[in-house]
């Protein structure tokens, strides 16, 4: 019941994840990163502790390929689900379990990896792979033209409800964090909206956390 991507851009060392799904709240269970380390999504029958645990594995130096060794060797119930992994050397890896829902399938290439199940087509991961390399511009941009893609291979068997967009970059905070949490129309085409609104300002929130002297000013009221 999801479709998701996680990426490294080659070029400035950020990572990235994006995903959309017919439940609600998606982003908030399944997505995660962190500067200097990696991007994680885990999806299908969701165990939230497994993003926060493979990133943890990354930092203390294994390679994604390990990680889902350990994982699948020390995590429950690892038959249901559906973890997707890039580091910062651009690997990438992804563990499907064998319980994974309806139709699954998996893609990767180097700097992105991409994933889902209850899909209406197997070839939606390899199709999210394809935009992302033959999309140019910000990881953000990249990531959702591989969503958009995913979306026009088929998708999910059933209409989608949320989605969500997360990018870290230099910060321990993330550089962006958008998400529809439930909408009837596209959960997409409004991610994508949210983004266009976001991305001309997404570096003065930074300045504004790192110098606030130096950050411009929107003049509205209570500015922050």
């Amino acid at each position: 019941m999801t479709f998701s991507l996680v990426a490294r851009c080659a070029q400035s060392g950020m990572f990235g994840v994006a995903i959309s799904s017919s439940s609600p709240a998606v982003a908030a269970r399944c997505a995660y990163a962190q500067a200097g380390v990696g991007a994680v999504a885990s999806q299908n029958v969701t165990d939230p502790r497994l993003g926060p645990w493979a990133l943890s594995l990354m930092q203390a130096g294994a390679s994604p390929t390990e990680v889902r060794a350990i994982l699948r060797r020390s995590a429950q119930h690892m038959q249901y689900r559906q973890v997707l992994m890039v580091n910062g050397q651009g690997d990438t890896c992804i563990h499907s379990g064998p319980n994974a829902l309806g139709i699954w399938a998996e893609a990767q290439a180097e700097n992105v990896a991409a994933g889902g199940n209850l899909l209406a087509d197997a070839g939606v991961p390899q199709a999210m792979v394809a935009g992302f390399q033959g999309a140019t511009g910000h990881l953000g941009d990249r990531l959702l033209a591989a969503l958009h893609a995913g979306l026009a291979a088929g998708g999910e068997a059933g209409p989608v409800h949320s989605a969500g967009l997360l990018l870290v970059d230099q910060q321990s905070w993330p550089l962006a964090d958008l998400r529809c949490d439930w909408t009837e129309a596209c959960p997409i085409a409004a991610l994508q909206a949210a983004w266009q609104v976001y991305k001309p300002q997404i570096n003065d929130y930074v300045a504004r956390a790192l110098n606030p002297a130096a950050a411009p000013s929107y003049g509205v009221p209570g500015d922050d």
